[in-house]
Order: structure tokens, then sequence, then C-alpha cells
């Protein structure tokens, strides 16, 4: 008798901990690269550029159906200009991807991962998190929407603050015309 209680307990303690085991893990959502997309958008005196950047991987959290928490590698190399074409485009890219921007061949990949989540609204999140860029890491706070397995997230950075001052009035004095504004945007549709 003594030995089938020890049997009970010890099938059920195995039963609680696979049952939170598989709680946790299905409340991880990993992101389909593929069909998500992150877009950037400098800004000079002059005008704009826009492009985009590949997602190497990701994934987000839940408790239930309310956000909790996530991260994002992404793939450096992978970033492109969609607003240019021929020989313009190729020249900004490798620009882009050159020391004097982000250095891809020694960073080839940036990250964020959230710290903390708060619910402002159905769906909608203020989410603060660490992003590392050119191996500098700072602390954003940015929203986030999420609408069934698709999720939207919207942030302004100053590139300044990653060692990235090519063109920055910040640094540089005289540029006139040639200036590139410190902030940019990050614009990500990401789905799940």
């Amino acid at each position: 008798m003594k030995n089938s209680m020890k049997k009970l307990a010890t099938l059920v303690i195995l039963s609680i901990m696979t049952f939170s085991f598989t709680t946790a893990q299905e409340n991880r959502k990993e992101i389909n690269e593929g069909n998500s997309k992150v877009v950037w958008k400098g800004y000079k005196v002059t005008g704009s550029h826009e492009g985009t950047i590949s997602i190497k991987s990701g994934h987000l959290n839940f408790d239930k159906d309310k956000l909790t928490g996530g991260s994002f590698e992404i793939d450096m190399p992978t970033i492109t200009v969609t607003d240019l074409e021929g020989e313009s485009k190729g020249k900004l890219e490798g620009h882009l991807k050159s020391d004097d921007f982000f250095g891809v061949a020694k960073f080839p990949s940036a990250s964020l991962s959230f710290t903390n989540v708060k619910s402002t609204g159905k769906n909608s999140y203020k989410v603060t998190g660490d992003i590392t860029i050119k191996g500098t890491t700072e602390t954003v706070s940015f929203n986030l929407s999420v609408y069934g397995n698709k999720a939207n997230v919207s942030l302004k950075l100053d590139r300044t603050k990653f060692d990235v001052r090519y063109g920055s009035t910040s640094f540089f004095d005289g540029l006139k015309d040639k200036a590139i504004y410190d902030e940019f945007d990050l614009i990500a549709d990401l789905e799940f």
C-alpha cells in the first residue's frame, strides 16, 4: 500500500510537471520569418530612404491571450533599399552595410529583448526592451499591437547611440544638404 502511494504521488508530480512545461511551451509563439517583415526609414535634409531587413528568429510570449514578453534577432546583412533602383540602390545598400553605418561584417546581428510589457488597452501594449545594434545596447520603449496571429511594432531610434555617426550634425559641422538626421524609424509586421 505504501509503495502504491509513492508510485501514485510520483505519477501525479510527473503529470503536473509535464502539464506545466507543456503549458509554458504553448505560450511561446515563434515568429514566422518568411511572412514577417521589418521596414526601416531614414531621413536626410533633402528627403528620405527606406527599405527592409529580415528577421533571423524571434518569438512572443503570452499568458493566455496577454502578451508578456518576446525577443527578436535581426539579420543585418539582409538590409535592402526599396526606394531606389540600379546603381544608386546598390551603392546605398553597400554603404549601409559598411562600417560608416551598421558594419554588418563585424556585427551581423541586431537584437531586441522585451524587459517589461504593459497593457494599454485591448490588444495594445507599451513595451520596454533592450535593443543591441553594433554591439551597443540601449533601452527603448515602443508600442505593440496584437491581432490574432499578427503583431505590429513601431519605434524610433537615435542611430548615434549605436555609434552610427556618418552624416550626423551632432558630430560633424558644415554638412549642409548632406546631413542625415539622427533618428530613424523601424516598423515590424510580424506573423506567428
